[in-house]
């Protein structure tokens, strides 16, 4: 196919044979030296205007890449909707799970604390006092010192000063070790010593408030409808302190409980169980007493 061009020094129109292209030589019209074109330009594709540089050819997936997108947002939408609605149903499981986790090691701590009453009665022929005094009748400290070596805390009560009291600089070491036995696992603060568990005192209650300790001999209403201990909220700075739950203060009802199941409390026998806030003072009176005769009617 012919080359048609102009001489680019004097404008002279002419057409060449193709195998020329490229070449160079002198002009038929002015002599100048030109350089033959390289031939014609492949055809501009098909919807060009001949105006700017030729737009690429359409890719033929770029319309399926919206429906694509929509559909990861609606999986997207889905799956984060399932995902709250998992979370909504999961979440009171779970609470559900960690409180009854707790009222179990509550129970077991209770369980263990009379476990360690019972062994201390083996060793000594009576019960620990709920709180010993000195000669004075001052409180040194909780009977739950005593309980210790029962409680595999033997190094504690060997180097806490039985002849001083709980706060004595002498003791505060050991007096302000955290223990998880002491300690309900539903604390707000579980790095304090402070104790949840506590002997339940009173004239005739299984714990005087002198300091003197009776036997399970002395227990004659039976040491299975006789209370022993109580989980509870009074205010104290370490399970050291000598400060114990009389058995007045359950003449209005029973403390305040963070367990569904009730409060739980610990019988002489050594059988733990959860009383419901339902029972009445009358009955909890006379669980409270060793030897009061009365009938009692456990929930």
């Amino acid at each position: 196919m012919p080359i048609a061009f102009s001489c680019p020094n004097c404008g002279k129109q002419m057409n060449v044979p193709d195998q020329y292209a490229g070449q160079t030589g002198p002009c038929a019209a002015c002599g100048k030296t030109m350089t033959i074109p390289g031939g014609f330009a492949p055809p501009p594709p098909a919807g060009y205007s001949g105006v700017g540089p030729a737009a690429p050819p359409a890719s033929k997936s770029s319309g399926a890449l919206p429906v694509v997108l929509i559909v990861l947002v609606v999986v997207g939408i889905g799956v984060l909707g399932c995902g709250g609605v998992m979370a909504a149903l999961l979440i009171p499981a779970v609470s559900s799970a960690r409180q009854a986790a707790k009222a179990m090691q509550s129970s077991n701590n209770l369980k263990q604390i009379t476990l360690a009453m019972h062994n201390y009665h083996d060793v000594y022929g009576s019960l620990p006092p709920a709180v010993v005094r000195d000669a004075s009748g001052q409180p040194l400290y909780s009977g739950r010192v005593l309980l210790l070596p029962f409680l595999e805390q033997s190094y504690l009560y060997d180097n806490f000063d039985k002849n001083k009291a709980w706060n004595d600089p002498a003791n505060t070491m050991v007096s302000q070790t955290v223990l998880k036995v002491f300690q309900d696992p539903s604390t707000d603060n579980p790095m304090s010593p402070a104790s949840n568990y506590f002997f339940i005192v009173g004239p005739d209650a299984l714990f005087p408030e002198d300091g003197s300790a009776h036997s399970f001999a002395q227990i004659t209403d039976g040491t299975s409808l006789t209370l022993a201990f109580i989980n509870a909220n009074i205010p104290n700075n370490s399970w050291a302190e000598p400060v114990e739950m009389h058995q007045d203060a359950l003449a209005a009802g029973l403390p305040a409980s963070p367990y569904r199941q009730g409060v739980f409390t610990a019988f002489a026998d050594g059988s733990v169980r959860a009383l419901p806030p339902t029972t009445s003072p009358t009955d909890l009176r006379a669980m409270t007493t060793r030897n009061g005769g009365e009938p009692v009617m456990i929930p």
